[in-house]
C-alpha cells in the first residue's frame, strides 16, 4: 500500500515565509513614502521661506542659515556671478571666489549632481572637509546673472541618490533662481 505524504507542513511554512516576505516589503514601501512626503514637505517649507525674503541679503541669509535645519542638511552654500565677479555664500557671510571655479563647477552639471564624496565641493568653504554627500543643483538666473551653482552638503554618507529626490532639487533650485532674480545684484 502507498504511503500519504503530509504537504500541509510544509505549505504552511512556504505560506508564512512568503507572507513574511511580503509584509517586509511592505514596511520598506511606507518607509521609502514616509520619507518621500517628508522630503517634499521641507522642499515645501524651504520654498516658502525663501518667497518670505524681502531682500537679496535676506534670502541669503535664509539659503545659508534657516535651509540646513528646514532640510536636514549640514552645510548649503550658494555661488553667483555678479557681473565678472564670482560671488558665494555660505554660514560665515559672503565672499569673493575665483569665477574661473564656479565656471569649472558649473561645466559638469546639467540640472542636479547627487553624490557621496570623501570631501565637499570648495564652494562650501570650510565645512567642505566634514561633506560626505552633496547635491549640486545649477541656478539659471535672468537678468544679469548667467548662472550659479547651489550646493548642499550632509555629514552623512549617501544621502541623495533617488531620482524623486533629484526632481525635488531641481525644483527647489529652479525656484531660488527666479527669486534671485526679483533683485538688483549690487555687491
Amino acid at each position: 500500500m502507498g504511503q500519504v505524504i503530509d504537504f500541509e507542513d510544509r505549505a504552511m511554512a512556504s505560506l508564512r515565509r512568503r507572507v513574511a516576505e511580503v509584509e517586509e516589503a511592505n514596511q520598506d514601501l511606507i518607509a521609502f513614502a514616509r520619507g518621500h512626503s517628508g522630503a517634499v514637505s521641507a522642499i515645501h517649507d524651504a520654498v516658502l521661506a525663501a518667497i518670505e525674503a524681502e531682500n537679496l541679503d535676506h534670502l541669503v541669509h535664509i539659503v545659508t542659515q534657516i535651509w540646513p535645519d528646514i532640510l536636514g542638511l549640514d552645510a548649503v552654500a550658494t555661488a553667483l556671478f555678479i557681473g565678472d565677479r564670482g560671488v558665494r555664500a555660505d554660514s560665515s557671510g559672503v565672499q569673493e571666489v575665483d569665477p574661473r571655479l564656479l565656471e569649472r563647477s558649473l561645466a559638469g552639471i546639467e540640472g542636479v549632481v547627487l553624490r557621496g564624496v570623501g570631501k565637499g565641493h570648495p564652494l562650501f568653504g570650510p565645512a567642505s572637509t566634514l561633506i560626505r554627500a552633496e547635491a549640486l543643483v545649477r541656478l539659471e538666473c535672468s537678468g544679469p546673472l548667467p548662472a550659479g551653482l547651489l550646493a548642499l552638503g550632509q555629514r552623512r554618507p549617501q544621502g541623495f541618490e533617488t531620482r524623486a529626490g533629484s526632481e525635488l532639487l531641481l525644483f527647489l533650485g529652479r525656484t531660488l533662481s527666479r527669486i534671485i532674480g526679483r533683485w538688483p545684484t549690487e555687491h
